[in-house]
C-alpha cells in the first residue's frame, strides 16, 4: 500500500483526505514517493514543483513552502503515520534496525503548543482506527509507541532530541521559524544532527513551513533544488493552491494590509523586505577571546545601560539585562552584559550594588522602562534617565560603530545570537526599522548596544572619560 493508497483508504483515515481540495497534496505525495501520476494530477505537481522531472524513485527529502492555512500539520501527521505503520516495512526499513532496537520517526515543531497540534492529529489517526489502534502499544504524552518497534515521538526544534536514535524518518514542522536562545541558526543544527540517524535506515527527511526571510535552512534548500531533478524535491504554493476552500477575501485583505507579509503568509513567497542585520564574521571578530567579564580597573570611567522590560519568571519571557562598559580611544568595550528573571526589586537590587562596584552613578534606561524602574534605581541611590532613542534608533546609530570595528562585544553566546537574529525591515513608506525576528529576543542586545550608542560620542584622556 503507498500512501496516496493509505490516506485515502476507508478503513485507514476514514474520509479525512477526500474531495477535490487535497488534490495538490497528492501531486506532492506523487512526486515524493514516485508515484505515477495522470496528466491532471502531473500538471500540478509541475506548478508546484517548478516543471522538475517527477523522482524516479522515493525522494531523501521533502520541502514543503506554502502559505499558512495550508494543512502542512495535518499532512505531515498523516505522513508519519504512515511512515510508522504501513511504510516501515516498504524498503525494508524496519528490517534494519539491530535487535532490540526501536526506530524512531521525529516530528520537530516550534514549540510546545505546536507539537501538542501535531501529536493530537496522529492520536486521532490512530485511535480513531481499529486497525491502526491494533499497534499501538502505549501513548504518553511525547510519544506513541508502536508494537512493530517504531515509535513517533514529537519534541520542540532541539538537535539533542535526535542525537543517538535511529530515525526511520524527521518531520520539521513550520522549519522556517524554529529557535533557540542558545543559537543563531537552530533549523540548520537540527538538519545536521537528523542526518546521522537516518544513515542507517535511510530515511526522510520532510520539512514544510510557511516562508520568511531570504535565509536559513528552508531557503537553502528552495534556492538549491527548487525546479531540479534529484532526490531532494522542493515545492512552492501559496495558500489558495494548496487550500482551495480557504475564503480569498482574506487573502485579499491580507494582501491589502501588508503586502509584504501577505506574500509570505498567504503566498508562499520568501520575503524581501527583510535582511540580516550584521553577520556572524562580523562579530565574531568584535568579540574578545576572554574573560566573560572584564573586572573593575581604576583607570576606567564605566557607563551603564539597562532594559528593564522583561525580567518575568516564565521561561519564554525576556530577561531584565544590564551591560556595563568604558571606552578605549575610540573604542566602546562592552565589560559586561547580564540577564535575570525573576523579582524586578531584587533585579534592580543586585545591579545597583554590581553598578556601584564599577563606580557607577548612573544608568540609562530603555525608552520604554517605564517610570517605575527609574525610581527602583533611584532607591538604590543610582540616577537612572530614559534613552532619548527607541530600540530600532539605537540598532540602527550602533550599526556604523560595529561596521568601524569601534566596539569589542563580551564572549556572550546569547548576545552574539541575539546579534546575528536582528533584522531589518523596509516598510512601504521607506521606513527602517531593526527587530528581532519572530519568537526571538532582543533583550541583551538592547542593552548592549543602547550602551554603545549612547556612549560612543564620549572622550577619553589620560586613562579616564570625561
Amino acid at each position: 500500500m503507498n500512501i496516496l493508497e493509505f490516506t485515502q483508504s476507508e478503513e485507514l483515515l476514514g474520509d479525512t483526505f477526500e474531495g477535490e481540495s487535497w488534490e495538490t497534496w497528492r501531486a506532492i505525495l506523487s512526486g515524493a514517493f514516485a508515484i505515477p501520476m495522470e496528466a491532471k494530477r502531473r500538471a500540478i505537481f509541475d506548478k508546484v514543483a517548478g516543471g522538475r522531472i517527477p523522482p524516479q524513485s522515493r525522494v531523501s527529502q521533502l520541502w514543503v513552502v506554502a502559505g499558512r492555512r495550508s494543512a502542512k500539520t495535518h499532512n505531515a501527521a498523516a505522513m508519519a503515520v504512515y511512515l510508522a505503520s504501513v511504510g516501515a516495512s516498504v524498503g525494508g526499513l524496519i528490517d534494519k534496525l539491530s535487535p532490540g532496537e526501536r526506530g524512531v520517526i521525529a516530528l520537530l515543531a516550534v514549540d510546545r503548543s505546536q507539537a501538542k497540534v501535531a501529536l493530537g492529529y496522529i492520536k486521532a489517526m490512530f485511535e480513531d482506527t481499529p486497525m491502526l489502534a491494533s499497534l499501538v502499544d502505549k501513548i504518553t504524552p511525547e510519544a506513541i509507541h508502536l508494537n512493530n518497534r517504531v515509535s513517533i515521538e514529537v519534541s520542540t526544534n532541539s538537535y539533542r532530541s535526535v542525537r543517538g536514535r535511529t530515525l526511520i524518518a524527521a518531520l520539521l514542522d513550520e522549519c522556517a521559524y524554529f529557535r533557540s536562545d542558545s543559537s543563531a541558526s537552530p533549523d540548520i543544527e537540527v538538519y545536521r544532527a537528523l542526518v546521522p540517524g537516518l544513515a542507517t535506515t535511510g530515511g526522510m527527511i520532510i520539512g514544510f513551513s510557511s516562508p520568511y526571510a531570504r535565509r536559513g535552512l528552508l531557503y537553502e534548500k528552495y534556492k538549491k533544488h527548487y525546479g531540479q531533478a534529484g532526490d531532494v524535491l522542493v515545492v512552492q504554493g501559496g495558500t489558495a493552491v494548496f487550500n482551495p476552500t480557504l475564503d480569498p477575501k482574506v487573502i485579499e485583505r491580507a494582501i491589502q494590509d501588508d503586502p509584504e507579509s501577505a506574500k509570505a503568509e498567504w503566498l508562499g513567497m520568501f520575503r524581501e523586505d527583510v535582511e540580516g542585520f550584521v553577520s556572524r564574521d562580523t562579530v565574531e571578530q568584535l568579540t574578545r577571546n576572554g574573560p566573560l567579564e572584564l573586572p573593575y580597573n581604576s583607570r576606567n570611567k564605566y557607563f551603564s545601560f539597562t532594559d528593564p522590560s522583561g525580567g518575568g519568571k516564565s521561561k519564554g519571557a525576556d530577561s531584565f539585562t544590564l551591560a556595563i562598559g568604558h571606552k578605549e580611544g575610540n573604542k566602546v568595550v562592552i565589560d559586561l552584559v547580564r540577564g535575570a528573571k525573576g523579582v524586578p526589586a531584587q533585579i534592580v537590587e543586585q545591579y545597583a550594588e554590581l553598578m556601584k562596584s564599577y563606580k557607577v552613578k548612573k544608568v540609562n534606561l530603555d525608552r520604554y522602562g517605564g517610570s517605575v524602574f527609574a525610581d527602583m534605581f533611584e532607591s538604590h541611590g543610582i540616577n537612572a534617565e530614559h534613552s532619548p532613542q527607541s530600540r530600532s534608533e539605537l540598532y540602527q546609530n550602533a550599526l556604523p560603530l560595529i561596521n568601524s570595528a569601534r566596539v569589542e562585544f563580551p564572549p556572550c553566546d546569547i548576545l552574539t545570537n541575539q546579534l546575528i537574529t536582528l533584522e531589518r525591515r523596509t516598510a512601504r513608506s521607506g521606513k527602517i526599522t531593526i527587530d528581532h525576528a519572530p519568537g526571538q529576543h532582543d533583550d541583551f542586545c538592547n542593552s548592549a548596544l543602547g550602551l554603545v550608542t549612547l556612549n560612543s560620542n564620549r572622550s577619553r584622556v589620560l586613562g579616564y572619560t570625561l
